[in-house]
């Protein structure tokens, strides 16, 4: 939970806008409690292993991550995928280079 803690702080000072933090569920309530605490809006999604990945941030971004409305990260579209790396703080040329592998094995199924 320490690393949970310092996204929070990275948060509130800043230095991040949205933050994907994936959590068991023995810690589910304490994080919830918390984000509602300090007034940060937030969006969880259960995955396949029984834990939880928990989006947390400035509401903009949150209302995005809503939008695309997709609980699994592996269903992301190759253009949903960019855009969640991006704003999650990825290095962007490593975003552009991922892009790009991901049209490429489109283009191989499609062929």
């Amino acid at each position: 939970m320490e690393v949970f803690i310092h996204h929070i702080y990275e948060f509130e000072k800043g230095i991040r806008n949205l933050i994907l933090h994936t959590i068991s569920p023995k810690h589910l309530e304490f994080v919830k409690k918390r984000l509602k605490s300090k007034g940060i809006s937030y969006k969880i999604y259960e995955i396949s292993n029984g834990n939880y990945n928990v989006f947390f941030g400035s509401k903009s971004c949150i209302d995005v991550i809503k939008k695309i409305g997709k609980s699994n990260l592996s269903r992301y579209t190759a253009e949903e995928d960019f855009i969640l790396g991006i704003m999650l703080g990825y290095d962007r040329k490593k975003q552009c280079e991922r892009y790009i592998q991901f049209k490429e094995k489109e283009n191989l199924k499609i062929s």
